[in-house]
């Protein structure tokens, strides 16, 4: 649905929460780190040896229902990334950025973490301005998982929520393809003392 223009629309956040999966960031972020994954025997296990093979082949049916990466069985190369995955690289990297920047949402989580931990905030940023309101002198906004994020942290989501939007709008048969059923997270964030 192309009217969707916030990330906290329903749709938005189930297909965040598709974008999500620990597996799927890996495949996207490692060909777009390292390049296309070739056709080579075990290239594909070796290169995901910390991912469990069903994971990973979810992953993989993701990507290519969203468009994210494209093989052919006559090519060498066994996948790549599309236009519309380099993009969502783009998208992984400014989240991990903004997110390592904040410390977000430990000064010691992962890529993976960092990445999935930001696109869920990004999923409900209605509940995130209301609780950034209602901040007064309050040190920072306590958001699920024990993470408190402060003004500046709170003001510098924009980033990764322009970019995330945009991708969404620019590839919005993506919104159409998330069948998953939404989770229901807490969206009630309280300042911290």
């Amino acid at each position: 649905m192309s009217r969707v223009t916030t990330t906290d629309h329903p749709q938005a956040r189930r297909a965040i929460r598709a974008l999500s999966l620990p597996a799927l960031i890996r495949l996207v972020t490692e060909i777009d780190d390292n390049g296309p994954i070739s056709r080579r025997r075990g290239s594909l296990q070796s290169t995901f040896d910390d991912v469990a093979i069903n994971q990973l082949r979810h992953a993989i049916d993701r990507a290519r229902e969203f468009g994210l990466v494209h093989g052919d069985e006559h090519e060498r190369v066994r996948y790549r990334l599309t236009d519309s995955g380099e993009e969502l690289a783009e998208v992984y990297d400014t989240a991990a950025r903004w997110a390592r920047t904040h410390q977000f949402p430990t000064v010691a989580s992962d890529f993976v973490t960092r990445v999935q931990r930001t696109l869920d905030l990004l999923g409900h940023a209605a509940a995130l301005a209301h609780g950034a309101a209602r901040l007064g002198e309050a040190s920072g906004l306590a958001v699920p998982g024990d993470a408190v994020l402060d003004r500046e942290a709170i003001a510098a989501l924009d980033g990764p929520r322009n970019v995330l939007t945009a991708w969404l709008k620019a590839h919005a048969y993506v919104l159409h393809r998330t069948a998953l059923h939404s989770s229901h997270a807490a969206d009630e964030w309280e300042p911290a003392a």
